[in-house]
């Protein structure tokens, strides 16, 4: 055990202790109470640094990515929990079950209708600039294409069978379905025995109360979560690697910026007919979490707290848009990203693209968008049924691997800030959503700075 602690600090003492120093920082601007959002982007900007001074300098990143991994096992620690009572109990506020019905088709319909047009942005967007253009790869040795499951396949996946199993493995949509069945289940009993549902009620209540308690705790480490993820992106790959692959970044960026103005600042300004500065700057600390954590899930606690306490949102309908789009809604990785991806592989490896693959590619990019999962990483699962569809090689996903991190962290922010708007689309419908007091730029504290 002393031999392995030696070992530890001999190969990563360096890079800890100039970690501990940009982490004493971040937690001496945390005392200072400056805003939340603030300090992980400033936590994005010294990883970056620190990582590339790491990768320069050849030092061992491990005990750096142990904190970050240790933030992302918190997150994972909430989530399943949070999920499950805050469906129930947004559910169990709702006597009328036609109201439930239209709120699910409204948020669904913005769910998948904007990550469609997402789609098609990506399209024109990569035909236009043709990352692909020059470039010249192969696959990397020994590279296997993932096998893909099938669409029902898919769809059985997605379905609870043993709750409790399902948690363990951290498969949200199934204990989303199953908290559903529960509180579906309550309204009816209590609908004629609401004796019988109310001791449920009042514990559902209760553990709502607790775990945004215990979200507020966690979400005080994100700026050091952050601070370690970038730290050891930076330091893997370098500039290096990022530069044969530079269009292909600039390209997905460029999408994704014009998704983000021209389809949110649209929906935010002449839907909602809300100023969309305002409301931006409003939901800037969860544009800079996904940002940064490259995770929805991991940003569900602070959207929540960004929906109803700066945005002026009733929880009842935060609470039912919220995970659920941490769940299905992915405008980045599910729909700009996978159009991109086609786009840029059908290039590389010479095959032409028509008009009815493109149109297989924004459909196809709806439905796989569906079950992805809110973690880093499985955007790469829905672009490779994208792929599948349309008869593009497998292997073109090994290409854009090492550049995939630096991607995803505009894709989850997309993905977000969807949610984010569609929540404001849905709330403003159903008159829950407070325009006097978001115009006149009342708020609440988030209380994310340490005690």
């Amino acid at each position: 055990m002393e031999n392995n602690l030696l070992t530890a600090l001999e190969t990563n003492g360096i890079s800890l202790l100039i970690s501990a120093v940009l982490l004493g920082l971040l937690y001496y601007l945390a005392r200072r109470r400056v805003g939340f959002g603030t300090r992980v982007l400033l936590a994005l900007g010294l990883g970056l640094g620190a990582g590339l001074l790491f990768n320069n300098l050849e030092l061992a990143t491990e005990g750096v990515g142990t904190i970050g991994s240790i933030y992302i096992n918190f997150i994972r620690m909430i989530v399943i929990p949070l999920v499950f009572v805050l469906v129930i109990n947004s559910i169990i506020s709702i006597t009328n079950m036609s109201y439930l019905r239209k709120l699910s088709v409204k948020t669904i319909g913005w769910f998948l209708g904007t990550t469609g047009i997402a789609a098609i942005i990506g399209l024109l967007v990569a035909v236009a600039i043709n990352p692909g253009a020059g470039f010249q790869a192969s696959p990397p040795e020994g590279f296997e294409a993932r096998e893909i499951p099938t669409f029902f396949q898919v769809i059985l996946d997605q379905m609870p069978s043993n709750p409790i199993n399902d948690a363990a493995q951290g498969k949200v949509v199934p204990i989303l379905i199953f908290a559903l069945f529960i509180a579906i289940a309550v309204v009816k009993v209590g609908s004629k025995k609401p004796e019988a549902v109310a001791p449920f009620k009042a514990f559902i209540g209760s553990a709502t109360e607790i775990m945004h308690q215990v979200v507020k705790y966690v979400l005080r480490f994100t700026p050091y979560g952050v601070y370690a993820l970038i730290a050891v992106m930076a330091a893997r790959y370098g500039w290096e690697t990022l530069e044969p692959l530079a269009m292909l970044i600039a390209v997905s960026y460029i999408a994704l910026l014009l998704h983000f103005v021209l389809v949110f600042g649209g929906l935010v300004s002449f839907v909602a007919k809300v100023n969309p500065i305002t409301f931006f700057k409003k939901a800037y600390p969860t544009v800079a979490v996904a940002f940064t954590t490259r995770s929805s899930f991991a940003t569900l606690p602070i959207n929540l707290e960004v929906i109803t306490k700066r945005l002026r949102i009733s929880p009842k309908i935060a609470s039912f848009v919220a995970p659920l789009g941490a769940s299905m809604n992915f405008n980045g990785c599910g729909g700009v990203w996978p159009a991109v991806v086609s786009v840029f592989v059908a290039e590389v490896f010479g095959i032409s693209l028509s008009m009815t693959d493109y149109v297989l590619i924004v459909l196809v990019s709806v439905i796989s968008s569906i079950g992805v999962a809110g973690v880093p990483g499985p955007a790469s699962i829905s672009t490779t049924v994208v792929l599948t569809a349309i008869g593009l090689p497998l292997e073109g996903i090994a290409l854009v691997v090492a550049v995939e991190s630096i991607i995803d962290m505009g894709r989850t922010a997309v993905n977000a800030t969807g949610t984010t708007v569609t929540a404001l689309l849905v709330a403003n419908s159903e008159g829950e959503f407070d325009r006097e007091s978001f115009n006149r730029g009342e708020e609440d504290e988030l209380e994310l700075n340490p005690a």
